[in-house]
């Protein structure tokens, strides 16, 4: 759920990728920097970095606090505020609105002024429930890495077309 003055733009998660305590391709890895102190934060808060200098990623930090680990938000469905997010995003196509975390980072404005929120509680982002069932999860290699890459911590919605990625990694 994200609050913004036009209203509330929101959408159920569909796609993530685990990033664990003592992951190589994690940025938890060496420890903590300036950069990533959210993740370090107890689990539930907002880890948010930029990507390649043009993308905003929306992380969840997902341990103890003082233990660094977290899951990437790779994909949402959008289920309110579409109007919101296509105008953020400069598009109407509602399956390429926040299908891939810089789409999503964009369509529903996230960016750094969120590192360290919490999520679970009412704020301008916070996570919740549509208290529906989450359909099958597929898991497969994570996208777009080079450590670890082999390793199957990307969980996804099998069959949802919001889904990011190639076909061929689904597991």
């Amino acid at each position: 759920m994200r609050e913004l003055p036009e209203g509330v733009a929101s959408g159920r998660i569909v796609e993530t990728e685990a990033y664990v305590v003592g992951d190589p391709a994690g940025h938890a890895y060496r420890g903590v920097t300036p950069r990533n102190r959210a993740l370090f934060l107890e689990r539930g808060h907002a880890y948010v970095y930029l990507a390649y200098g043009s993308s905003f990623m929306l992380n969840v930090s997902s341990e103890t606090s003082g233990v660094g680990a977290g899951v990437l938000i790779r994909a949402i469905e959008p289920t309110d505020g579409i109007t919101v997010m296509e105008r953020n995003r400069g598009t109407e196509r509602l399956r390429d609105l926040a299908r891939g975390p810089g789409r999503l980072s964009a369509a529903l404005e996230i960016d750094r002024r969120l590192d360290g929120i919490d999520l679970c509680q009412a704020g301008p982002l916070w996570l919740g429930s549509d208290g529906r069932a989450s359909g099958e999860i597929g898991q497969s290699k994570r996208i777009g890495i080079t450590r670890a890459a082999d390793r199957l911590l990307r969980f996804y919605v099998r069959g949802n077309r919001f889904v990011s990625g190639p076909r061929v990694l689904d597991g």
